[in-house]
C-alpha cells in the first residue's frame, strides 16, 4: 500500500527559506537588507543607508548629496572583506543597485507571509483514495491503509486493526526495550510498558510522558557524545597518518643521507686506488720508455758506424785507407763490446697485482638493514660511526688470522 507524506516537503521548505534569509542579511546592521541595495566592487552587497553610514563615518569631511560645495569623492573599507572602495564625488549614491537582490528580497517576502499547514493537515493520505486519510492498519499484509480499501478496495478481504491500537501495541513492544524508570514524586518503580498504560490517571501518564522524553533526550545526548568520541578518535587516527608520513619522510631523509655517506667512502677508496695503479703505470712506462731510448741511440750509433766502414771500404787510394781502416776498426770492436740494460723481465707489463676483491664487501653490504633497536637520528649516527670504526679493525688483523 503506497502512501504520501504530507508535510515532508514542508519542512524542506521551511529550511530553505533559513538559509536563504541568512544570506540576505546585511553585515552593518545585521538584518534583512533593505531597499535600495547596492553592490561594492568586490561583489558584496550593503544597504544604502548602511553604505552611507560607514562612508560617512570613515570620510567625516565629505559634503552631502544636498550640499551646494562639490566634493573630491572619498573611500571606505568593505565591512566583509576589507577591500578598500573608491567612491567619486557622488559617494554610495553612485555605487549600482543590486536589482537581483531586491528581487530575491520581494520573493522571500511573499512566500514568507505564506500560512503553513497546521499539524492537523500533516497526516498521511491514501494515493488511490487521494481524498482519504490513513486511520487503519491491514494485519494481513501489515501495512496502514484507508477505511475505502477495506471497503471497496484491496484489503476488503483482510483482517484490519484501528491505527492507532495499533500503534499503542507497537510502542509497547519497542519500549519493552527501555529499562525500568523510577517515576519522581513516588514510590512506585515503572517498566516502559506501564509508561503506555491506559489506566494510569492524566498527571502520571504526564509524568510518564517526561519520563520517555528525558530518557529519549539522554539516550541523544549519549548518542551525540558517542559520536564526540568517534570523530575524537578519527582526529586522533588522522594525526597518527600525519605522524607516520612526516616520520617516513625523515627516515628517508636519513636513510639517503647514510647511503650517500657509504657511496662517498666508496668513492674516495677507488679514487685512492686508482692513483696507486697511475703511479705504477708512470713508473714502468718510465723505466721501458728509458730503456727504448737507450736502445735507440746505441742503434742510431751502430748504424753510422755501419755508413762509415762501408764508405770506408770504397775508398779508392790506399794510405787513406789504412789509415781510416785502423780507427773503424777499433770502433767497431768498441761498439760490439758495449753493454746494454737489461730487458724487462717476463711479466713485466702485468697489472694483475692491482686486482680488487669486492665480493665479501658486496655480501657484507647486502646485509645492510633496519635496526628496530636504534631510536632518534643522534643514536643512528652514533650507531654508522661505530659500525665503521668496528669494520676497520677485523680488516686490519685479517693477516694476522689462520
Amino acid at each position: 500500500m503506497n502512501f504520501t507524506v504530507g508535510f515532508k516537503p514542508l519542512l524542506g521548505d521551511a529550511h530553505s527559506m533559513d538559509n536563504l534569509e541568512k544570506q540576505l542579511i546585511c553585515p552593518i546592521c545585521l538584518e534583512m537588507f533593505s531597499k535600495p541595495v547596492v553592490i561594492l566592487p568586490c561583489q558584496h552587497n550593503l544597504c544604502r543607508k548602511c553604505a552611507n553610514d560607514v562612508f560617512q563615518a570613515s570620510n567625516p569631511l565629505w559634503q552631502s548629496r544636498g550640499s551646494t560645495t562639490v566634493s573630491s569623492g572619498g573611500r571606505f573599507r568593505c565591512p566583509s572583506c576589507r577591500h578598500e572602495v573608491v567612491l567619486d564625488r557622488h559617494g554610495v549614491y553612485g555605487l549600482q543597485r543590486n536589482l537581483l537582490v531586491e528581487n530575491i528580497i520581494d520573493i522571500y517576502k511573499q512566500e514568507s507571509s505564506r500560512p503553513l499547514h497546521s499539524k492537523a493537515e500533516q497526516h498521511l493520505m491514501c494515493e488511490e483514495h487521494e481524498e482519504e486519510k490513513i486511520n487503519i492498519y491491514c494485519l494481513s499484509c501489515e501495512v496502514p491503509t484507508c477505511s475505502l480499501c477495506k471497503v471497496f478496495g484491496a484489503h476488503k478481504d483482510c483482517e484490519v486493526a484501528p491505527l492507532p491500537t495499533i500503534y499503542k501495541r507497537q510502542k509497547r513492544q519497542d519500549l519493552t526495550l527501555l529499562p525500568r524508570l523510577e517515576c519522581s514524586g513516588t514510590n512506585r518503580t515503572y517498566c516502559s510498558l506501564d509508561l503506555l498504560s491506559s489506566s494510569d490517571p492524566p498527571v502520571l501518564a504526564s509524568q510518564n510522558t517526561k519520563i520517555i522524553d528525558s530518557e529519549l533526550s539522554d539516550g541523544i545526548a549519549m548518542l551525540v557524545a558517542g559520536n564526540d568520541r568517534v570523530q575524537a578518535v578519527i582526529t586522533q587516527m588522522e594525526e597518527v597518518c600525519q605522524t607516520i608520513e612526516d616520520n617516513s619522510r625523515r627516515q628517508k631523509q636519513l636513510l639517503n643521507q647514510r647511503f650517500e655517506s657509504l657511496c662517498a667512502v666508496l668513492e674516495e677508496r677507488k679514487g685512492e686506488l686508482l692513483q696507486a695503479l697511475a703511479r705504477e703505470q708512470e713508473e714502468k712506462l718510465q723505466r721501458v720508455r728509458g730503456l727504448i731510448r737507450q736502445y735507440g741511440d746505441h742503434l742510431e750509433a751502430s748504424s753510422k758506424l755501419v755508413e762509415s766502414a762501408i764508405q770506408s771500404m770504397e775508398e779508392p787510394q790506399m794510405a787513406l785507407y789504412l789509415q781510416q781502416a785502423k780507427e773503424l776498426i777499433n770502433k767497431v770492436g768498441a761498439m760490439s763490446k758495449v753493454e746494454l740494460a737489461g730487458r724487462p723481465e717476463p711479466g713485466y707489463e702485468s697489472m694483475e697485482q692491482f686486482t680488487v676483491s669486492v665480493e665479501h664487501v658486496a655480501e657484507m653490504l647486502r646485509t645492510i638493514d633496519f635496526q628496530p633497536g636504534a631510536s632518534g637520528e643522534e643514536e643512528d649516527e652514533e650507531v654508522a660511526l661505530d659500525g665503521d670504526e668496528g669494520s676497520a679493525g677485523p680488516e686490519e688483523e685479517r693477516p694476522d688470522g689462520p
